[in-house]
């Protein structure tokens, strides 16, 4: 993919625009409780400052209302602990469309205010880009994460900046993409998991085409099983898109892969964290049976698989992680895919989590930050995002 890098650019002296990814979860004391996003962020942000650079980082933060600004809205608590982290000062600067002059000194950064504040940030409007193209030298987009969308500080600002560009995580979330499904080492194997298939079918259909084994989990696993004729229980499903399944599954068979159908699970009367585990066949669901996690032999042919992998892709845990007791399919998947020989590629909020409570980040190759970008990357769609950096650099 021919982009511009920020790290091929001479950026001593130069204001330079970075919209970054720092749309971190809080608690409802406004406490960040993972920095995974913030921590991405900084090789960028270090490689500009380090440059000499005027640097000025932006992002969104939530889903606050256009032309409105609450206290609940601000970047404060990210600027402290992107502070900590860099070890230096980070200001936030709140009216900063219109303030003429943001940029601080070289070798200096501050925050500027959450953009989706700003009217006209979601319609991509393009008399906001240009005022937010005019602030800067160098436009970086650094945010993968929201590259599915074309917005002012996504999209618009990139038509209008000198130069537009991307930082080292676009580049690297670009690279690992793109090497795991565009240049894959067989057999590709894709899990992809989630309580719902209609939220995921058009990525299902789309990897159907490009995968050797399609490895389904959570809900969508529960459709496929009723696809195959088995009883689910009153588990989580999409039975009117039971055909759709189907469809997949032939997809895959006609080019010599499968879908694999779980052979046991582990099932509860309700969805609880205390409620008690039963592990049975697959077969042998009842009427009353709620499926929350596949069984050991599942996950064990499912390990043998992904150990036989030449990449893994993996969105998605395959049951209700969060509860111990139906957390041992997503446990073991994790483990196979730390200990598989396979190029491993994982994205998606749920996924990092998973990765997170099983200790394996050091064993997985590329963890992406994004969630609706990763997806419909994998599906095969155009990025607006990707699309100006690349109209930029032709």
């Amino acid at each position: 993919m021919n982009i511009r890098r920020m790290t091929d650019l001479d950026l001593s002296g130069k204001r330079v625009f970075i919209r970054a990814d720092l749309n971190v979860p809080q608690d409802e004391r406004g406490a960040i409780t993972d920095d995974t996003r913030i921590r991405a962020s900084l090789p960028g942000i270090e490689f500009a400052l380090k440059a000499g650079a005027r640097v000025m980082v932006t992002s969104h933060l939530g889903r606050p209302k256009e032309g409105e600004f609450r206290p609940e809205d601000s970047l404060a608590p990210i600027a402290e602990r992107l502070a900590a982290l860099l070890g230096r000062p980070v200001a936030v600067r709140r009216d900063w469309i219109d303030a003429g002059e943001v940029a601080p000194a070289p070798g200096e950064v501050v925050l500027l205010e959450n953009c989706r504040c700003n009217k006209g940030e979601k319609k991509n409007d393009d008399a906001l880009a240009r005022k937010m193209a005019a602030l800067c030298d160098v436009y970086v987009n650094d945010a993968f994460g929201t590259a599915h969308r074309a917005e002012a500080t996504t999209h618009g600002i990139a038509k209008f900046a000198p130069v537009a560009c991307a930082g080292p995580l676009m580049a690297e979330e670009v690279s690992a993409l793109t090497r795991a499904l565009a240049q894959p080492k067989r057999p590709l194997v894709a899990i992809v998991a989630g309580s719902k298939v209609s939220t995921k079918l058009t990525i299902l259909q789309a990897l159907a085409g490009k995968v050797d084994r399609l490895i389904v989990g959570g809900g969508i696993a529960n459709t496929f099983m009723a696809a195959a004729g088995l009883p689910i229980g009153k588990s989580l499903a999409e039975l009117d898109l039971v055909e759709d399944a189907r469809k997949v599954m032939a997809m895959l068979r006609a080019k010599g892969g499968e879908v694999p159908i779980p052979v046991d699970v582990v099932v509860a009367k309700s969805f609880a964290p205390d409620a008690p585990a039963t592990e049975k066949a697959a077969s042998a669901v009842a009427a009353d049976d709620m499926i929350l996690d596949i069984g050991p032999k599942t996950a064990a042919m499912l390990g043998e698989l992904l150990q036989s992998a030449g990449t893994i892709v993996w969105n998605g845990p395959v049951g209700v992680f969060e509860f111990d007791a139906f957390s041992g399919g997503t446990r073991a998947i994790a483990a196979a895919i730390a200990r598989s020989p396979a190029f491993s590629l994982a994205g998606g909020g749920d996924t990092i989590a998973a990765i997170n409570k099983f200790g394996i980040a050091g064993d997985v190759d590329y963890i992406s930050t994004a969630g609706g970008a990763f997806l419909e990357f994998l599906e095969g769609k155009e990025l607006p995002a990707l699309a100006i950096l690349q109209q930029r650099a032709a």
